[in-house]
């Protein structure tokens, strides 16, 4: 979709005509009107209905075509079954743009999916393109052009500013603009898509990215149904120092459930939601205060370098508490320089602390240059990236305005982070009016500051891979057996265990001879992937004796199943210092994701994984390790040697590149274990999935 021609005939048409027009202000087709008029659009108004000749003051037209010009964009708000026939007029006609505000489509299940097909497969005929059905519609408050029902902006008035509301759903694209305008903070787009049948909320995320006017867009999706569209938003927001900030709701298996009946969406993989919304660098909110509370500081938009920060105030209880709060949050306090500790020591008192965090004392009160000068100590200290200044009371004596002055020089010339709390609203206000981003809790500035500094970090860490060039034919269907698993796996570039596969006993036991007398026998079919639960596994075999009767009872135990051709595979017994496991799934919206964390039989119970979006760098996969809640012993623990963490991300690598370089044949990999040494990985047992 041309970014330019959204701009053009939806943000700002020329004219915009409203089927179904109501001269009731209150009705979904009369509301648009009143919005239009109130709000300053500068274009025709063309309400359309064949029972008025005039609504709210305006000439009504019996039908499309006889609309003075042809208008840029339209809104359709009839009844269900009316709306193909009007879009293919409207296509006709010339219009490009349709906002369907009519409901009764894929939302109502398999007959609403087929009836919004036919409205996409008309829409695609004559031209014209459609936000909805189902949608609650567009707002651009910069040019009046506000296309949209909602009841909010009748209630809580539009201000123009930086910032883009997406959303599949209605409310919660309204839910945030009310909270935003609450304080006092102005809001330029409002769109809500509904069913995302033909323009869906990526392509309108992608839309009001080009806007170089916007510096945060909050999305709120159902389902990424356009990903190249959404990463494509991402990488303009990136290119201009903007943010995206994400709900995908569905997570839970009822959220799913729910998202599906609501817009038709389908919730997909929520770790490959994960993974890929990590991957563009857009931060993934889990409600709606995490949503908008780093809002001030996107706006501010300074480098928050390494996120630590200093925390400050004239309370020692407030100051100590903060420390406690960002510790259990995450977001690292600085250890302060000693000639940094050397300068607060003159010029705090000998009562105060002059270490992070820092107790100013109420001596503040008497030395109005004890906060600038405490500022200014801290800002030239090189590992203080952000702070955090608590002001839990202030009342006669405080020299307000002489405060957030000092705050705001601070931050203007070390071009770093600095938050405010607050729990008066008069306070609060002082330093609003200032600019500088401000909280009514000290939990509420650290969770912001500590979302800010991740999502910074995050950006960072986000650039292009390259495309896979290289495809692989996938030759069989369903599962395969362990060693036609473990033979694909080794040609991708997994280490696999050492291993040979037999048909009869003599054979077997020539393989433990040759494979270092320490062996396992496993039964080897396709169509038993789970051989433990039928005793078709026999681990630590010393004798050939032990080996030839082990690959007997598989082979026996194998045929009595129905096997045609019993085989047993013989492998190496392999002595590791910690199970993990690797595996794919490929979600049909985002394609490949790779699982890694710890393996073995506590994989259910303790959940320790990390994701990752194939293709990865060794250095993505070796960072998702370390975030794992093990991901300690890669540094050696408790007199335990390092594990090799830089084996096993090159394998999660090579994984990774066999899942992209198949294409659409493979559906899933399981290997567990896969055994990681001091020196080198592993893959004791797999499973690949082909479709």
């Amino acid at each position: 979709m041309n970014v330019e021609i959204l701009f053009k005939d939806l943000f700002a048409p020329n004219a915009v005509a409203v089927i179904g027009a109501s001269e009731n202000p209150n009705k979904v087709g009369g509301r648009p009107i009143h919005y239009l008029q109130k709000y300053g659009f500068k274009g025709a108004i063309y309400p359309v209905n064949p029972t008025k000749t005039e609504i709210q003051g305006l000439p009504a037209f019996s039908n499309i075509e006889d609309v003075p010009t042809v208008p840029d964009a339209v809104i359709v708000a009839v009844g269900g079954n009316s709306v193909l026939e009007q879009i293919r007029r409207c296509g006709e006609a010339g219009v490009k743009f349709a906002v369907v505000m009519s409901s009764g489509f894929s939302e109502l299940g398999d007959k609403g999916k087929e009836r919004e097909e036919e409205l996409v497969r008309v829409a695609r005929e004559t031209g014209i393109r459609i936000i909805g059905p189902n949608a609650q519609g567009s707002a651009n408050f910069a040019t009046g052009a506000v296309l949209n029902f909602s009841t909010m902006f009748m209630d809580v008035t539009p201000l123009d500013g930086p910032i883009a509301i997406v959303s599949q759903s209605g409310a919660a694209s309204v839910m945030p603009y009310a909270l935003l305008r609450q304080e006092g903070i102005g809001v330029r787009y409002v769109i809500a898509t509904g069913n995302d049948s033909d323009a869906g909320a990526c392509a309108m995320a992608e839309a009001v990215a080009s806007d170089p006017g916007i510096r945060l867009i909050l999305v709120y999706l159902e389902s990424i149904s356009d990903p190249a569209r959404l990463a494509s938003a991402a990488r303009l927001a990136r290119e201009r120092g903007a943010y995206i900030v994400a709900i995908k709701s569905g997570s839970s298996e009822r959220g799913a459930q729910a998202a599906a009946s609501h817009t038709g969406a389908l919730a997909g993989n929520d770790a490959a939601v994960d993974a890929f919304l990590a991957r563009h660098g857009i931060w993934r909110a889990r409600d709606i205060n995490e949503f908008i509370r780093a809002t001030p500081l996107y706006l501010q938009n300074y480098d928050a370098g390494e996120g630590k920060a200093v925390a400050m105030s004239h309370s020692g209880a407030v100051a100590v508490m903060t420390a406690d709060y960002a510790e259990r949050t995450g977001l690292a306090l600085t250890v302060l320089t000693g000639e940094t500790k050397a300068k607060l020591g003159e010029i705090l008192p000998d009562f105060g602390t002059a270490d992070n965090p820092l107790d100013m004392t109420a001596a503040i009160l008497t030395n109005n240059e004890m906060f600038p000068g405490v500022l200014n100590a801290i800002g030239t200290d090189p590992g203080a990236d952000a702070m955090i200044v608590s002001v839990p009371v202030a009342g006669p004596g405080f020299d307000l305005d002489a405060f957030a002055e000092a705050a705001r020089a601070f931050a203007d010339k070390h071009l770093k982070p600095l938050v405010v709390c607050a729990p008066q609203p008069n306070v609060r206000k002082v330093f609003t009016d200032a600019g500088l981003p401000t909280f009514v809790t000290d939990p509420d500035a650290i969770l912001a500051l500590a979302q800010y500094c991740a999502h910074q970090r995050l950006i960072r860490k986000t650039g292009s891979r390259a495309d896979q060039s290289h495809f692989v034919t996938l030759r069989g269907t369903g599962l395969q057996d362990e060693a036609t698993s473990l033979s694909l796996l080794s040609d991708s570039g997994v280490p696999v265990v050492r291993h040979q596969i037999c048909i009869s006993s003599e054979d077997a036991v020539s393989a433990f001879h040759r494979l270092g007398r320490f062996v396992a026998v496993k039964g080897c079919a396709a169509n038993v992937p789970h051989k433990s639960e039928h005793g078709l596994v026999h681990l630590g075999l010393r004798t050939a004796e032990d080996v030839q009767r082990a690959t007997e009872e598989c082979l026996s135990k194998l045929e009595q199943m129905g096997v045609t051709d019993p085989r047993v595979v013989v492998a190496q017994m392999i002595k590791g210092k910690h199970e993990f496991v690797l595996g794919v799934s490929v979600d049909p919206l985002l394609g490949p994701v790779v699982m890694v964390g710890e393996g073995g039989t506590l994989l259910e119970l303790r959940k320790d994984i990390a994701t990752l979006l194939a293709p990865f760098s060794v250095e993505d996969a070796e960072a998702a390790l370390r975030a794992l809640r093990i991901g300690k012993l890669f540094d050696g623990y408790r007199g335990e040697p390092a594990l090799d963490i830089k084996a096993l991300a090159r394998a999660a690598v090579a994984l990774g590149n066999f899942a992209t370089s198949a294409g659409g044949a493979l559906k899933s990999v399981d290997i567990n274990p896969v055994m990681v040494m001091n020196d080198g990985v592993v893959a004791v047992d797999a499973v690949v999935e082909l479709h």
